[in-house]
């Protein structure tokens, strides 16, 4: 596999949309960094969320899961309480090319303050906005904020398109928009 760099990632984004809305360089200056890096490309999270709460006792259960685990918010920056949990999305959509595989990091800025982001691979030929998991592990409220970066992802490229994609197998968060609940 190769890590691919700004360069093609830039090339992809502009020619084949695989990042929308793309920004081909770093912003920085009083946010938490996004847009293109030297070997990645840090997105940014929307202004949705569902935060867990356990006010109605609701057991998670990804065969099941229901509604009342978690409330919605709109807003500008989403505060996590303790020892808890909210699903985000990014605000690009992203459109993976076939003999691609995509990872995700959390950004050091929000794992310095005990914010775990977690977002499985994306698969090559899967399509959408990304959910995003966000995990406050700290005894302390945490403080999200929208439309700054929340993670980084590397672009890997296999030495040969996989015999099957995500799109081939009709993968069911193909074309996602909003935050993704579990789904079977």
């Amino acid at each position: 596999m190769t890590v691919q760099s700004d360069r093609w990632i830039r090339e992809q984004a502009q020619t084949r949309g695989m990042i929308e809305p793309f920004v081909d360089r770093q912003r920085r200056d009083g946010v938490i960094s996004y847009g293109l890096s030297s070997y990645g490309y840090d997105a940014r999270v929307s202004d949705e969320f569902k935060i867990f709460t356990n006010v109605d006792s609701v057991t998670v259960d990804p065969k099941a899961f229901h509604p009342a685990s978690f409330v919605d918010r709109k807003t500008d920056c989403c505060i996590i309480p303790p020892n808890s949990f909210a699903l985000a999305r990014t605000v690009e959509y992203f459109r993976i090319p076939r003999d691609i595989l995509v990872i995700c990091l959390g950004k050091s800025t929000y794992a310095r303050c005990g914010i775990i982001v977690n977002v499985t691979p994306l698969e090559p030929e899967w399509e959408g906005q990304v959910t995003i998991e966000i995990s406050n592990t700290t005894p302390l409220p945490a403080r999200i904020h929208s439309n700054e970066g929340i993670c980084q992802f590397l672009f890997l490229q296999g030495a040969a398109p996989p015999e099957v994609s995500y799109r081939d197998k009709a993968g069911k968060y193909m074309g996602q928009r909003g935050v993704a609940l579990p789904r079977l």
